[in-house]
């Protein structure tokens, strides 16, 4: 399968929201990569339900949601109303992780568990059976534009090592300081899914930079 790309709208023009969209409607991107933070389980607040809402109006492509907040659970069902197709929690942040992936599930949602750069993949094996994606933060969560985490590398492939053992399909996304620099890197590594956000938001041209990630 070839590798997935995933543009991050938090390095988008909000005040050209629409059209953004519209651009990555005509580029080679896969997925819309939407974070949502509260300001709690991270120092920063993004966009929530009814930006949400409001971008799957305008998006033909699946919308991978990742939620950078505390008890995601209470949310599952208002994510799956505005459109998420992918709905991705982090580890850290939920108490009981395998009620919570399969209440995403029981939504016709595809789940996600997100782990931050100090969590150790050996934890997600417990519910990886349960989880079709692991969204790995290759930058502290909660800011754009920060600098990749060298060690990242290193945790894709016992990721990947750990997946094909259990006989799974389960995919990888890397989340944070993505760039034509280490994309082929991660991707012999074992990943399957860039999310890129100022990468190709801040380009010159984000609709070359995205066909280019592609062909990586």
């Amino acid at each position: 399968m070839s590798h997935l790309i995933a543009p991050s709208l938090l390095a988008s023009d909000f005040a050209n929201l629409q059209s953004e969209c519209e651009m990555i409607n005509k580029s080679d991107a896969d997925w819309y990569h939407l974070d949502v933070m509260d300001g709690v389980f991270v120092p920063n607040i993004s966009f929530g339900i009814p930006i949400i809402k409001y971008i799957n109006k305008h998006t033909l492509k699946p919308l991978d949601v990742h939620l950078m907040i505390v008890e995601p659970e209470r949310y599952i069902k208002d994510f799956k109303n505005v459109g998420a197709n992918i709905l991705t929690v982090h580890i850290e942040a939920s108490k009981h992780l395998h009620r919570t992936l399969q209440a995403i599930k029981q939504e016709d949602m595809k789940a996600g568990v997100a782990v931050n750069p100090h969590t150790a993949v050996e934890l997600l094996e417990p519910t990886l059976e349960e989880t079709d994606l692991v969204c790995m933060m290759s930058v502290n969560p909660g800011f754009g534009g920060q600098a990749f985490i060298e060690g990242t590398y290193r945790k894709v492939e016992k990721l990947k090592s750990m997946i094909v053992k259990a006989g799974l399909d389960t995919k990888i996304e890397i989340d944070g300081g993505v760039t034509s620099a280490n994309a082929r890197k991660l991707i012999d590594c074992g990943a399957d899914v860039l999310v890129a956000g100022s990468f190709v938001f801040k380009s010159e041209d984000p609709t070359k930079t995205i066909a280019e990630l592609k062909k990586i």
